[in-house]
């Protein structure tokens, strides 16, 4: 029979029910504020970063199998000192195959290898927020509870080969469990890669989705955008899945583009096709032209519509119909637009309306995109804060000045928030087919390719110039004022300030560490982890990861690196940048989201000394415990 516990004051009285039902309320608050100091004196959480996939959704999904060499960090901080490198990699290669490996060198036996194991675990447990019946299997959880306690073990543990070998198997496979706490994606999953729905599946699966916190990048938005019915956002994203003739992706996700291919190749066949057009196969360079037209008549109303954007130098199409009016094409890589109205270049033709018509239906009912986007509008964010860190896709508007930059007569921290709301409801819309706002929808536009957009920072985006004019100085897209202002204490100072935070960490424009870049401002502020990870760019990649020990940044290995690394029976090169290191372990109370917490336990406190004293109840209260 269950026991029933009731308070007895100092007079040797019982409390009657009032007071037996204030005592409960203590308990529970008391039971929370012990939760509360447990997790403000926890371990930080140990966070990845990585930022600007781009649809490289093997390469992804190999390195993440290999959490991104963070297995050698995590020994190394575990153990002590005096291990060395060698025997570090030693046991780096027992939980990466999960077996006990026999070494002349480092002459470590099963008990030895058992323990080091066990201090390695302990030292990750000590975030509270692990779940011990989810990480250890069954028929070991008692004995590795026992061991992480420093309890005695039955003695078969040592001394029966079997068990000792399956024990360092479980015992591996938890550690790789709790490696990594945290994964912080800075956006890009779509476009130039093959494989961004591998990525997003990845992402959105149940060993990974809720560890992962998402920030929106501009390719997100794009095609966040053309879900919500934008339709120049439509042409637009297909058009650089053409480009890439990405075909094979178009067809998982259920798209059918043969009325689009057979307008296209129709339209503009390859001989005509002379335009700096990227697909490599005649029926994505036709399908590239068409979409390109598309997109500009498209995109060239809204901007129209909406001057507030302040794009009007986008528009081209009447500048390139007086061109071809007064044969006036020597600028000009291509004059065959055969579906262009000199007279009213903006107008789509009766089969360019219904090819686009067609497309967004498309976007509109396709379950297959809707899973896939359903990640995004659900779990994404404008900018995400987390322990003392901003991270964000690629900037805050500012100026030349060093100041916020307005936009819709908001600027800094206002104006993300207000793009977070409108993408909110355009998610729900979407998802719930219900009808969106046109000013929601035109804003995706410039989120994607605006210069005040926090998404994309450069002073126009120049896809007209780069397909159809010869001279090199027109294409040119200039980065506005973020990567100088990163560069100056006074506006770290109001980033901080603004966002409460002590870090910025943001990726989008690729760095080549090749070139003796560095990923972090010399004081660590401002931390760029975009390292080109697509094969598109420099095919490498960064990654940042904080444990409670240190910050780090990791310069990826290429594909040949790796390959060569297999080949070699080696593991693959990876170059390490030191950012900080912590004497003592990092704590959550040392974070903005310590701050939040300890206010929590403060209240929690004073609630529990309001009901102490309302029903006389003193810290040496004797406990009577009945059957």
């Amino acid at each position: 029979m269950r026991s029933a516990t009731t308070t007895v004051t100092d007079s040797g009285q019982y409390p009657n029910l009032d007071e037996q039902v204030q005592v409960g309320a203590i308990d529970k608050l008391a039971h929370q504020l012990l939760q509360l100091e447990n997790e403000l004196n926890s371990n930080i959480p140990t966070t990845l970063w990585i930022s600007d996939l781009h649809g490289e959704g093997d390469r992804f999904k190999s390195i993440l199998r290999g959490r991104f060499g963070m297995l050698y960090q995590t020994c190394r901080e575990a153990l002590p000192n005096t291990f060395s490198s060698d025997k570090i990699q030693y046991l780096v290669r027992i939980i990466r195959k999960k077996h006990y490996i026999r070494d002349e060198v480092n002459a470590m036996d099963m008990q030895d290898v058992i323990f080091c194991l066990v201090q390695i675990l302990k030292y990750k447990l000590t975030n509270i927020r692990y779940r011990i019946s989810e990480i250890f299997p069954p028929e070991f959880s008692d004995t590795i509870n026992r061991l992480l306690s420093g309890l005695p073990v039955p003695n078969p543990i040592f001394e029966e080969e079997i068990i000792s070998l399956r024990l360092i198997s479980h015992l591996s496979h938890s550690i790789r469990q709790v490696l990594l706490d945290r994964i912080q994606v800075l956006g890009d999953i779509f476009d130039r890669g093959p494989q961004p729905d591998k990525i997003i599946r990845i992402l959105s699966s149940s060993a990974y989705r809720d560890m992962v916190d998402y920030i929106f990048g501009n390719h997100d938005i794009l095609w966040m955008g053309a879900a919500s019915g934008n339709r120049s956002l439509i042409a637009e994203a297909i058009r650089i899945t053409c480009r890439y003739d990405h075909f094979a992706l178009m067809e998982r996700l259920r798209f059918n583009t043969n009325d689009l291919a057979e307008f296209a190749e129709r339209t503009y066949p390859n001989d005509l096709t002379t335009g700096n057009f990227k697909a490599k196969t005649n029926k994505g360079r036709a399908m590239e032209k068409a979409l390109a037209i598309i997109q500009f008549k498209l995109e060239e109303q809204t901007i129209r519509d909406y001057p507030e954007y302040e794009m009007e130098s986008r528009l081209w199409l009447d500048r390139l119909a007086i061109m071809l009016k007064n044969g006036d094409t020597a600028g000009l890589n291509d004059s065959s637009f055969p579906t262009l109205d000199l007279d009213n270049p903006g107008r789509l033709t009766e089969e360019e309306e219904r090819i686009i018509n067609d497309l967004a239906h498309q976007f509109a009912t396709n379950r297959h995109l809707k899973r896939l986007l359903h990640f995004f509008f659900t779990k994404g964010q404008t900018y995400h804060t987390q322990n003392n860190f901003l991270n964000i896709h690629a900037l805050v508007p500012s100026t030349a000045e060093g100041d916020f930059e307005e936009f819709l007569g908001r600027r800094g921290k206002v104006l993300l928030d207000f793009i977070q709301e409108t993408i909110k409801r355009v998610g729900s819309n979407y998802l719930a087919g219900t009808e969106q706002r046109p000013q929601d929808q035109a804003l995706f536009f410039y989120l994607w390719c605006g210069p005040k957009s926090p998404f994309f920072g450069k002073h126009a985006m120049k896809t007209f110039e780069r397909y159809f004019l010869i001279d090199k100085e027109t294409h040119k897209e200039h980065s506005l004022f973020w990567k100088d202002n990163m560069q100056s204490d006074s506006f770290k100072k109001k980033m901080q300030q603004e966002f409460g935070i002590h870090r910025v960490i943001y990726g989008h424009t690729p760095v080549n560490y090749k070139k003796g870049v560095h990923m972090a401002s010399k004081d660590g502020v401002a931390i760029n982890v975009d390292g080109g990870f697509a094969e598109a760019y420099y095919n490498r990649g960064h990654s940042l990861v904080h444990t409670p020990h240190q910050l780090y940044g990791i310069i990826l290995p290429t594909p040949d690196e790796i390959r060569q690394a297999e080949k070699n029976l080696e593991s693959a090169p990876l170059d390490i940048e030191l950012i900080d290191e912590f004497l003592q372990p990092m704590k959550i109370k040392d974070t903005i989201e310590g701050r939040v917490l300890k206010k929590k336990r403060d209240e929690v406190m004073l609630q529990i000394k309001k009901l102490a004293r309302q029903n006389g109840l003193i810290s040496t209260s004797r406990i009577y415990t009945s059957d």
